[in-house]
């Protein structure tokens, strides 16, 4: 049984002693809270789950995080982004000692960011890193806790995968428009992510060491030449005849046959990025007035809606379309870790399974 009594004029100490486990005394400033404090030991004592936490009273959230930063964070590709988030969640919880954070203070902080607008993987991203770091402090750093808080909040439901496909014309207008604009690598870019399903970031890391016109394959690497988004060190490509014939052309002409060095396409990323946006903006601005002419009204869904790795979706689906490939082909082909990530396009085909049960 846990002794209670006052210590001063303004705080209550609790004491618990037990045969086979080190004494437990903490101070509070109302006997209430020392009593629930006292009960919570105890239970955990008697269920044989019982953890001394000397440590983990003296250690904050924050120290957790620099610790975590210094140590961990660097070994990630995503180490920049990682920092960012981390340095807010210091602001939020650096104060906090590790035994004090319940899950109740992560449920209203996720609250607070869903209310702000952030979208449900950014939050679930935020809640993870925070329980990764948490998680990190139990397993590898000796701070014992009976359970890691953040692994009881509830993540929002992310919304569902994006399915958009090209209209039909939408691909003829935006490579136009793509033509007309000042950026040389920006329609070759999109005609090739149509025949590969790259990524865009894999397509701006993309170097002619890493093509072979003859053997008609291209490996692409991640980011700035690391690994790609599933972590693998590259992804091995067929070309077909259509993506040989748009490399042909960004080669450089000279006497010299062999394969240029250095990256594919040589621009500027943000700027790229920028002039893929205002070609469909263009694009749509050009088939609105076109509409007015013959006094048509416009689809509302048309041209809308569109970003950059849409064209991913929509090359994957046309590898589907062609009857040729089976999922686990598609899966090379595209770098998908997992069929279960290709599902959404099986639908796709489901007028040819049916025509196949005869």
């Amino acid at each position: 049984m846990a002794s209670i009594r006052k210590r001063g004029d303004y705080s209550w100490e609790a004491q618990i002693r037990r045969l086979g486990f080190p004494t437990q005394t903490k101070t509070f400033i109302y006997r209430a809270d020392a009593e629930e404090w006292a009960r919570g030991v105890e239970s955990e004592m008697d269920r044989g789950v019982f953890m001394h936490r000397s440590e983990s009273e003296k250690v904050t959230i924050g120290d957790l995080i620099d610790r975590y930063k210094r140590e961990v964070t660097p070994s990630k590709k995503n180490s920049k982004s990682e920092t960012e988030i981390l340095d807010r969640l210091k602001e939020k919880f650096g104060a906090y000692a590790l035994v004090a954070i319940q899950a109740k203070n992560v449920a209203v902080y996720r609250d607070g960011l869903l209310e702000a607008g952030k979208a449900a993987s950014t939050v679930n991203h935020y809640l993870n890193t925070l329980s990764g770091v948490i998680s990190q402090a139990m397993k590898e750093w000796g701070y014992p806790l009976p359970t890691n808080p953040v692994a009881n909040v509830k993540r929002p439901a992310p919304p569902p995968g994006r399915d958009r496909r090209l209209l039909p014309g939408e691909e003829k207008r935006i490579l136009r428009e793509c033509r007309r604009y000042k950026n040389p690598v920006l329609e070759p870019m999109v005609r090739l992510a149509l025949e590969t399903a790259a990524r865009q970031g894999e397509l701006f890391s993309l170097k002619w060491e890493d093509v072979d016109l003859t053997k008609r394959v291209a490996h692409f690497r991640g980011k700035d030449g690391g690994t790609t988004k599933n972590d693998d060190a590259f992804r091995a490509v067929p070309l077909s005849p259509e993506a040989v014939r748009i490399l042909q052309t960004l080669k450089p002409t000279g006497k010299v046959q062999r394969l240029p060095r250095g990256p594919v396409f040589n621009a500027n990323i943000a700027a790229t990025r920028i002039a893929f946006t205002r070609a469909i903006e263009r694009a749509k601005e050009r088939y609105v007035a076109a509409c007015e002419r013959i006094r048509r009204q416009p689809d509302s869904h048309y041209l809308v809606d569109l970003v950059f790795h849409d064209l991913r979706h929509e090359a994957t689906s046309r590898l589907f379309e062609r009857g040729v490939f089976d999922m686990m082909e598609v899966a090379s082909i595209t770098g998908h870790k997992t069929l279960s990530m290709l599902k959404r396009y099986t639908h796709l085909r489901a007028e040819d399974l049916a025509k196949k049960l005869g």
